[in-house]
């Protein structure tokens, strides 16, 4: 089991191309560059909700990149939901689930994930000062903390005139999410008062010994930080993660939690268009959870719920009989 871990550290770094070491034969690396090519290649997509979407640096925000409504006047007097995303690999682009985050965008979102972008269209060349993540046990590019700085700068900019987002953001309206290594992120800010739901996405602390990743090194006991409904997503049993998450599952008795898995192994559906099947799921708990749309609940809820019915998902629950 503890090599599994070992395994499953290795391979979250891998699995984010734009940021992963150079592999070590020339062929791997000629796959690798391969499939960096076809990522950057893809253009952005606005989303499939109500407001196309963007992605951007704001000046006051270097060190992240935002995904945002294009129009933010075209909200009216609806407000934007915050939702905090850590990278795979805890990698410093921030632009490695564009496509998963524009779709959370154009459903009326603030998105922000760490880093700078380095894949796709506006890729910029990562700074000969800023080398690629060293890989497990090494230093990470990006640390729970700077999801936490995300979160204030957002709610720092609700409250300060002149801002472009003074007064359109709900402050009760966070979720903080991350896919793989980021999931750890995100679990590391679980007990932020300001969250009101967590998303971990094909991820989960280690099931023997401590989780070290990310600037993180924290055992089960993590979980116990929980203290809003929350989501796993997971990419079924060929997910490098699922055990990891599928035993979190288990383990989380306190609070409602959700574990719905796709058959995707741990790539997900990230780079499908508009971010795929798990962005419509995370986009369907967001309205429900942050909205209270209960539209969006029948998803989750009841024996004939909308993932229970298709038979892409399997979704398992625990104290739901809370939630409405």
């Amino acid at each position: 089991m503890q090599a599994r871990s070992v395994a499953i550290a290795l391979l979250v770094v891998v699995s984010n191309l734009a940021a992963a070491q150079p592999p070590a034969n020339p062929e791997a690396q000629a796959q690798a560059a391969e499939r960096q090519r076809r990522q950057d290649a893809l253009p952005d997509t606005p989303g499939s909700g109500r407001y196309a979407a963007l992605k951007e640096i704001d000046s006051t925000l270097v060190e992240h990149v935002i995904y945002r409504p294009a129009n933010l006047d075209s909200l009216g007097a609806a407000k934007l939901g915050v939702y905090v995303f850590g990278n795979g690999g805890c990698t410093d682009d921030g632009a490695s689930a564009r496509l998963h985050l524009l779709e959370i965008a154009s459903h009326g979102y603030l998105a922000i994930a760490p880093g700078r972008i380095y894949n796709g269209p506006g890729k910029t060349q990562r700074p000969a000062e800023r080398p690629a993540p060293a890989g497990p046990g090494g230093p990470a590019a990006t640390v729970a903390a700077d999801l936490r700085a995300a979160l204030d700068w957002a709610l720092a900019e609700n409250a300060r005139a002149g801002s472009r987002y003074f007064g359109r953001i709900d402050p009760n309206a966070v979720a903080i999410s991350g896919y793989s290594c980021g999931g750890i992120q995100a679990l590391a800010n679980a007990k932020d008062p300001r969250v009101a739901t967590v998303v971990i996405m094909n991820s989960g602390l280690f099931v023997n010994g401590p989780t070290r990743m990310g600037g993180i090194e924290a055992g089960k006991e993590l979980l116990a930080d929980l203290h809003t409904p929350t989501l796993y997503v997971l990419g079924g049993p060929t997910d490098i993660a699922y055990e990891n998450g599928m035993d979190d599952f288990a383990r989380i008795t306190h609070v409602p939690v959700a574990v719905t898995n796709i058959d995707t192994g741990h790539g997900g559906t990230y780079w499908e268009p508009n971010g795929g099947a798990a962005a419509q799921v995370v986009v369907q708990w967001l309205e429900w959870r942050l909205r209270r749309s209960a539209n969006a609940g029948r998803a989750f809820l009841g024996t004939a719920c909308g993932l229970c019915a298709d038979p892409k998902w399997a979704l398992q629950t625990k104290r739901f009989e809370a939630l409405h």
